[in-house]
């Protein structure tokens, strides 16, 4: 990306995808752009992590029992004090908060949209230089404009999104993003600080020689994907078996990979989280829209996840996505076995 001439920013194609909803006037536009600036300010923060006093424990648990990291909570703050200025957000739910944030002023209360986020997942690599996201989710709110909005806003089936997508902080800093029109890639060239579009229209391939799953957990999983591990461990000319193990921990990491290079990821259920462990709104949905605008799948193994009507706002899932064909593969083997 030397050539600067040649690149589109993200705001330049955020513009020019305008005329895709012709209904938004341009709000969903701005809070895209709210986006960009929120994950760029974030993107400093992390790439000075080991040089100033951000990284490890804060002191505090989120609302799921976890210990949030520092940066967990400068990620937060950031992206509520961005989406607040936007005026275009009525109200914001994250994963480090219990409750959703309101924005009462009179500017976001007429806000079209609500914000669902997890500020910042894989946070806990942060201290080890691994790759680390935002994870982020735009629905229309169901209450009048004008009003308070209300939890109801935030409990959408995933097929009502407007918009989704991730920010990935590694090597380079990636956003990608959809608003049901396919999948974009813009990477953070530093020269120039701007979002540049270095990844159009991804696909991912419909099968991959990569499955993502912490092994260390096998002893607790299903009896279908204690299954899958071992065929994708066995010897298999035509399919390319045995598959590559690949898991990072951090979800943005591994899906990313996997969606430019083929592959599935695998949170299924265990014996310490009978009902998965990641997070139906702010980690599942997004993703899964962007998978299935990529030619993904994703399901929880057994329906698609973004028809999953959501009943509580940390409701968590087992959670697969990635290639179709792989998607399908495991879905057979849960089915076979029944998910015991």
């Amino acid at each position: 990306m030397t050539e600067h001439n040649n690149v589109q920013t993200l705001n330049q194609f955020i513009i020019q995808r305008q005329s895709d909803h012709p209904g938004a006037k341009g709000e969903l536009s701005r809070l895209l752009h709210h986006i960009g600036i929120a994950s760029k300010i974030v993107n400093r923060a992390v790439n000075k992590a080991g040089l100033v006093d951000i990284l490890g424990e804060h002191g505090d648990r989120n609302v799921q029992g976890e210990d949030q990291q520092k940066l967990d909570v400068f990620a937060d703050t950031h992206f509520i004090d961005a989406l607040k200025a936007c005026g275009e957000c009525c109200a914001v739910a994250s994963e480090e908060n219990e409750e959703i944030i309101i924005f009462d002023d009179e500017l976001s209360k007429h806000g079209k949209y609500v914000f669902a986020m997890d500020p910042l997942d894989g946070s806990s690599n942060i201290d080890v230089n691994v790759s680390i996201g935002t994870i982020f989710s735009i629905y229309e709110r169901l209450s009048p404009r004008g009003e308070v909005a209300k939890i109801e806003d935030f409990l959408q089936e995933g097929t009502k999104q407007v918009a989704a997508g991730y920010i990935i902080y590694g090597s380079s800093t990636m956003l990608v993003y959809t608003t049901g029109k396919g999948v974009n890639g813009f990477t953070l060239d530093p020269s120039i600080g701007e979002f540049c579009l270095s990844h159009p229209n991804i696909r991912t391939p419909k099968t991959g020689t990569i499955y993502s799953i912490n092994e260390g957990n096998y002893i607790n999983f299903p009896m279908g994907v204690k299954k899958y591990i071992k065929y994708c461990q066995e010897y298999d000319q035509k399919s390319n078996r045995p598959y590559t193990s690949r898991y990072i921990g951090s979800l943005v990491a591994d899906f990313h990979r996997n969606l430019l290079n083929g592959g599935i990821f695998i949170y299924p259920q265990t014996r310490k989280n009978p009902n998965g462990k990641l997070r139906l709104m702010y980690e599942c949905n997004p993703i899964a829209f962007v998978a299935e605008q990529a030619g993904g799948k994703a399901t929880d193994g057994t329906q698609r996840i973004l028809t999953i009507k959501p009943t509580s706002l940390h409701e968590r899932v087992p959670f697969y996505t990635g290639s179709t064909n792989m998607v399908k593969k495991t879905e057979e083997f849960l089915h076979f076995f029944n998910n015991i």
